[in-house]
C-alpha cells in the first residue's frame, strides 16, 4: 500500500470513523495553484527592507544625481514619504540580501536619510530583470534620450539581441539602431560626468558624435571636463562645454552657444519655485507644477499684469539720457 502523504485524508472504509471529521484531501492541483497565488501575494506585497541589505544590479540607467535634485528628492520624501515602492529580488548569491532592479533615487536619497525603503521582491532571473527595468524606464518621463542610449548600449554589450532591446525599451529597431550608435560612441565615464543632459535631443547627440571621429577633437573634448568651470554648469552646460570644445577654435567663436547658467529662484518661504536659465539667446523661466503646486497656474493667468509690471521697473532702472 502506497505511503499517504500528510495532506492525505483518505479513510479505509473499514476504519471506525473518528470522533471529528477530518477535512478532505485537497487535490495536488489545488495545492500547486495555492502555492503560487501566495508566491504571487508576496511577491505584489510591500515590505520594509534595510538598505544596508540592498546591493546594486541590473544596468546604469541614470547618468548621475546633483545635489540640488537629491536634496529635494529627500525633502519630499520627509513630508509625504515614500508614495511608491522600488523593486528588489533576492540576491542570487548571498542569502538574505537583496539586489535593485529600479528605483535607485529613491534608494539613496532614503540611505542619506537612514530610513528602510519600501520594496516589492520578486524573483527574477537576469533576463527577466533587463525588461522589468527597460519596461520602468519607458514609463518615466524625465529619463533622457542619452540615458536611454546608454542603457541599450550596455545591453548589447552584455549581448542582449536587438529584439530584446527594442521589447525592453518598447521602441521599434530602426530606433534602437539610432540609440546604439548613440549610446556606443560615449564611454560611461564621460557620460557620467556630463549627465542626463535633459534638454539635449539625439541630433545633438549625433553631432558630438560625428566630432569624436577626428582624435584631436575627442582629446579636446575629454580635457575640456577637466577644467574648474566644467562642474560649474548644469548638465545641459556641461554637454555644450564639451561640444564646443570639441569643435576647432575659430567654429565654436562663430558657432557654438556659450555654455547654458541655470539656477534656481526661491519664494517668500524660502523653498524653490522656479528655475531660470541663462544663454547668449536670452533666458527661460520654468515653473514647475510639482515644485509649487497652483503658483504655475497664478502666474499663467497673471503673466501679462508681472511682465508689464517688471518692465515698468526696468525702464526705471535705466539711467537718464543726457538732452541733447
Amino acid at each position: 500500500m502506497a505511503r499517504k502523504g500528510i495532506l492525505s485524508t483518505a479513510l479505509n472504509p473499514q476504519t471506525p470513523a473518528a470522533p471529528a471529521a477530518k477535512p478532505k484531501m485537497m487535490p495536488r492541483g489545488a495545492v500547486g495553484a495555492l502555492q503560487s497565488s501566495l508566491s504571487k501575494l508576496q511577491e505584489s506585497a510591500v515590505q520594509e527592507v534595510d538598505t544596508s541589505l540592498i546591493d546594486d544590479a541590473g544596468y546604469e540607467d541614470r547618468l548621475g544625481l546633483d545635489s540640488a535634485a537629491l536634496n529635494q528628492l529627500m525633502e519630499s520624501l520627509q513630508t509625504y514619504g515614500q508614495q511608491v515602492p522600488v523593486l528588489l529580488r533576492p540576491h542570487p548569491k548571498a542569502p538574505g540580501r537583496y539586489e535593485i532592479v529600479y528605483g535607485r533615487r529613491r534608494l539613496r536619497a532614503l540611505r542619506e536619510l537612514g530610513l528602510p525603503v519600501k520594496a516589492m521582491v520578486r524573483q527574477l532571473d537576469d533576463h527577466a530583470l533587463v525588461m522589468a527595468q527597460g519596461q520602468e524606464n519607458t514609463s518615466r518621463q524625465d529619463l533622457s534620450f542619452i540615458e536611454k542610449a546608454s542603457f541599450a548600449a550596455q545591453l548589447q554589450s552584455d549581448g542582449y539581441e536587438r529584439q530584446t532591446i527594442a521589447a525592453a525599451l518598447s521602441i521599434d529597431l530602426p530606433m534602437v539602431s539610432r540609440m546604439l550608435k548613440v549610446g556606443n560612441a560615449f564611454e560611461l565615464p564621460l557620460l557620467r560626468l556630463i549627465g542626463s543632459a535633459p534638454s539635449i535631443g539625439r541630433e545633438r547627440w549625433m553631432a558630438l558624435v560625428k566630432l569624436f571621429e577626428d582624435a584631436e577633437a575627442k582629446s579636446r573634448a575629454l580635457a575640456a571636463t577637466n577644467t574648474p568651470d566644467f562642474q560649474s554648469n548644469d548638465s545641459d552646460g556641461r554637454f555644450e562645454a564639451v561640444l564646443q570644445a570639441a569643435q576647432n577654435a575659430a567654429k565654436a567663436a562663430r558657432q557654438a552657444p556659450a555654455p547654458a547658467k541655470s539656477r534656481s529662484l526661491q519664494g517668500s518661504n524660502g523653498t524653490s519655485v522656479a528655475g531660470i536659465k541663462s544663454t547668449a539667446k536670452g533666458i527661460t523661466l520654468t515653473i514647475s507644477a510639482k515644485d509649487a503646486p497652483g503658483f504655475d497656474t497664478w502666474f499663467d493667468a497673471n503673466a501679462e499684469r508681472i511682465m508689464s509690471e517688471l518692465h515698468g521697473r526696468w525702464q526705471q532702472d535705466q539711467p537718464e539720457q543726457p538732452e541733447d
